[in-house]
């Protein structure tokens, strides 16, 4: 499974008014690990950058004055990412402004080369509601160190989105290796299984201190509630729940 994680950075907000790329950074995960094999570009927008924009990512008209146009790096760009599923934070700011580039060079639109797209800002707002989710929050959330980030780079973006990737899909690895073993062919080497009715699981007991601690709470809940907790009473055993519900 090959991954692209995308980002760039924009002379502004919007590319229908002629707001154009000026960096683009792509890294790759091949079956979800880092390979180091990387693309990165500084393009030049043939335009000033907006002040409020300017102050995000700090690359001056003068830097990119002799860098590549769109034009001579989107070959490169387009055989990085076929086929392959692209991550990107805030997907449609990046999409849309791939899509006028491409327009501008004749090129079909940026969702014709490549996989499926994944919007981590989408499925951070699934898994945290009501939070902050840029990609400085989630660093923050996940551990991750960012304090390398003074400005914006589409590079060192897409790492940092790469570890954020990774972290908040990480349950996701145990189901990749569950539809592995379930599309196993005829003729495949059989993946040797381990039988667990041979295993010889320890049992830890609890402690004399930690039983007498336990009664302890148990004491304080019967205590609150006045009568015996629902934690001192047993289960129903099998049969007699079948009866109850017979009779009922």
């Amino acid at each position: 499974m090959r991954q692209i994680i995308l980002d760039t950075e924009t002379t502004g907000l919007n590319p229908r008014t002629g707001d154009r790329i000026i960096e683009i950074g792509c890294v790759e995960l091949l079956n979800r690990r880092l390979t180091g094999n990387n693309l990165h570009f500084y393009v030049n927008p043939e335009r000033d950058s907006d002040p409020g924009a300017l102050a995000v990512h700090g690359l001056t008209t003068e830097f990119l004055s002799d860098k590549p146009k769109f034009a001579e790096v989107v070959d490169e760009i387009l055989d990085f990412i076929r086929d392959a599923d692209i991550i990107i934070h805030n997907a449609p700011f990046d999409i849309g402004f791939l899509d006028a580039e491409l327009a501008l060079v004749g090129k079909p639109r940026f969702l014709e080369h490549c996989g499926e797209v994944i919007d981590t800002l989408v499925q951070a707002k699934q898994m945290f509601p009501g939070k902050r989710n840029s990609l400085d929050a989630l660093c923050d959330r996940f551990g991750i160190s960012n304090a390398h980030r003074t400005l914006h780079g589409a590079l060192l973006d897409s790492e940092l989105l790469a570890e954020v990737y990774l972290a908040m899909t990480r349950g996701q690895e145990s189901l990749v290796i569950d539809m592995s073993s379930a599309t196993e062919t005829a003729g495949a080497v059989a993946t040797p299984r381990v039988k667990f009715d041979t295993l010889a699981l320890p049992v830890i007991a609890a402690s004399a201190d930690e039983l007498s601690a336990h009664e302890a709470l148990l004491d304080g809940l019967d205590k609150a509630v006045k009568g015996t907790s629902v934690w001192r009473t047993q289960p129903m055993p099998a049969e007699e729940i079948t009866a109850t519900a017979q009779n009922t």
